[in-house]
């Protein structure tokens, strides 16, 4: 009875009606499906079967099977958000409730994780999913299976690749930091994907990795920190002279964590000399007053924290802005000579006619 009256095909997506390519709807934007007062009360019964205390499992299985799980999944697509609200809830108590079946839900919300990214990236449920996820993850003994770390970098790693990130963000960040928190020796993978998937030209998705970057930052110890802090500070000197002044100051808001201070003092001969020349650009250039006060905030840490090193930095920096503007001045000259070379060849080469 419930299979028949839930499983069902689920409409065309609003957004295939309209031929409209922007993904990040409103919640009340969203379509809601007109026969809900049906469905709900099908749903409704399925949750409490599921949960009562006197269902047998032995029994249950025979019907809540792996077609079953598969059909629950599909219908995550749907548009109509309550809908979702009670799939997430069935299927979480279906994963809790029935253990044989933990493996195949695992890898059956892979595979729709997998079309997402690299095929539609068009998908009504992904934040209920990785709902679900979190608190899967938060169960996970410790050591944690190569299943599982497999899982967080060919699965939740690249859901920061697509345009609609915005729609799932928060729940695909809190499953990150749940992996870090089993293993913080997973930092360093973690951060070498966010820099992978970094944005180039989207600058809310970019201010979205600075708050997850933070996050995962927090968790990260000294070891897994050394490993990758190269590229991320380069990474981060960029996003320092990010001419959108709130990319940059969500930056800066990282100089405010004591425990990302404390692991950059610790390793300020890397670092230092990475972001100084970030630093002199913004101090020298940046149009944001916000920015300007920020960074001379930075500036003055980094003096306080190691006055012969940053003396040293800003020594290196003077002698290589001097070498560019010799080298500029050079190319000047260059092009000087071959204008004056093709004005006088171009002049003997002239002939009259009458």
């Amino acid at each position: 009875m419930i299979s028949v009256n839930i499983f069902r095909c689920l409409p065309p997506a609003s957004h295939e009606n309209t031929g409209s390519e922007n993904l990040e709807l409103e919640e009340d934007e969203t379509s809601l499906d007109p026969a809900w007062p049906h469905l709900q009360i099908v749903y409704e019964l399925l949750l409490r079967y599921v949960v009562s205390s006197e269902t047998d499992t032995k029994v249950a299985k025979r019907y809540i099977d792996h077609t079953f799980g598969l059909k629950l999944l599909d219908l995550f697509d749907s548009e109509d958000h309550r809908e979702r609200e009670y799939l997430k809830t069935i299927l979480h108590r279906i994963y809790g409730k029935f253990m044989v079946h933990r493996p195949f839900i695992r890898k059956a919300i892979n595979n729709i994780f997998y079309r997402f990214i690299f095929e539609t990236e068009r998908h009504s449920g992904i934040g209920e999913l990785l709902e679900i996820l979190g608190s899967i993850i938060n169960g996970f003994a410790l050591p944690m299976k190569e299943e599982h770390k497999l899982f967080l970098v060919r699965a939740l790693i690249p859901l920061h690749k697509p345009k609609s990130i915005s729609m799932y963000h928060q729940q695909l960040s809190y499953c990150i930091t749940q992996f870090i928190e089993k293993d913080y020796k997973l930092a360093d993978i973690v951060i070498r994907g966010l820099l992978k998937y970094w944005p180039v030209t989207n600058c809310q998705k970019e201010i979205l990795f600075l708050g997850e970057l933070e996050e995962v930052l927090e968790g990260t110890q000294s070891a897994e920190f050394q490993r990758c802090m190269v590229p991320l500070f380069r990474q981060i000197g960029r996003c320092l002279n990010s001419p959108q002044f709130q990319v940059a100051e969500r930056t800066f808001f990282l100089w405010n964590n004591d425990h990302i201070v404390s692991l950059i003092a610790q390793n300020r001969d890397v670092i230092f000399p990475i972001i100084f020349e970030s630093l002199e650009k913004n101090i020298r250039g940046h149009w944001n007053q916000a920015v300007h006060g920020m960074t001379a905030n930075v500036r003055r840490m980094f003096l306080e924290m190691d006055a012969e090193l940053f003396e040293e930095c800003h020594r290196q920096y003077l002698e290589k802005e001097a070498r560019a503007q010799e080298l500029e001045e050079q190319r000047q000259l260059t092009w000087k000579r071959l204008e004056a070379v093709a004005a006088q060849t171009g002049g003997e080469d002239m002939v009259m006619v009458n």
